[in-house]
């Protein structure tokens, strides 16, 4: 009896995104080492990646993001749909979605594609404890939000503050910050901008 092992859709997700990440490297002609250098990551790290067998944190994809000069919302590996370049709506059946399964986020694309894609409307779904982790990061831009549910711890430099339903919030994404739902039960969803 052979057995055929399907992937996870964890695994499907990790794959996607690794391969997003290997062909922005292509595109750019840089070598893994060239990325690793201005990144701060390793060498062997980021072959992981790209190849699905490791995942990357929001800080991790964050700080990628600006070695090639691109939005966070570049890395969704979404399939075009047929539409004229600066297409103006997108409609629910069509977000692209991230879920950054590991740490409990997943980020939906809002915002249609356009060509400079500066300004990015994400929604945010944070399960109970997912978060960005221990380490605050940095990257290009300016960033806002809504809580629409739930919950939000957010530190921005040395400032932490609860976020509840109905708070908003504003700050340069260049000042470190990280973000996670602190209810162990129930899930949070935020309305977040990001513009670089």
């Amino acid at each position: 009896m052979s057995s055929t092992s399907t992937p996870s859709p964890e695994s499907a997700v990790d794959h996607a995104v690794g391969r997003r990440l290997r062909d922005l490297r292509r595109m750019r002609g840089l070598s893994l080492e060239a990325v690793a250098a201005r990144a701060n990551l390793s060498v062997g790290f980021i072959s992981q990646v790209e190849r699905g067998l490791s995942s990357p944190s929001l800080r991790v994809l964050a700080t990628l993001a600006d070695v090639f000069d691109v939005s966070i919302a570049a890395l969704f590996d979404a399939t075009p749909q047929e539409s004229s370049p600066e297409q103006i709506v997108r409609r629910e059946h069509e977000r692209a979605e991230l879920n950054l399964w590991r740490t409990g986020i997943s980020k939906q694309l809002l915002s249609p594609a356009g060509q400079d894609g500066r300004l990015n409307l994400f929604l945010i779904f944070l399960e109970p404890g997912g978060n960005t982790g221990d380490e605050l990061y940095t990257h290009d831009g300016e960033e806002a939000g809504f809580v629409l549910e739930g919950e939000m711890v957010l530190t921005v430099g040395a400032s932490t503050m609860i976020l509840r339903k109905g708070d908003s919030f504003r700050f340069a994404s260049r000042r470190p910050h990280r973000f996670g739902n602190p209810s162990g039960t129930d899930k949070a969803i935020v309305l977040w901008v990001n513009c670089v």
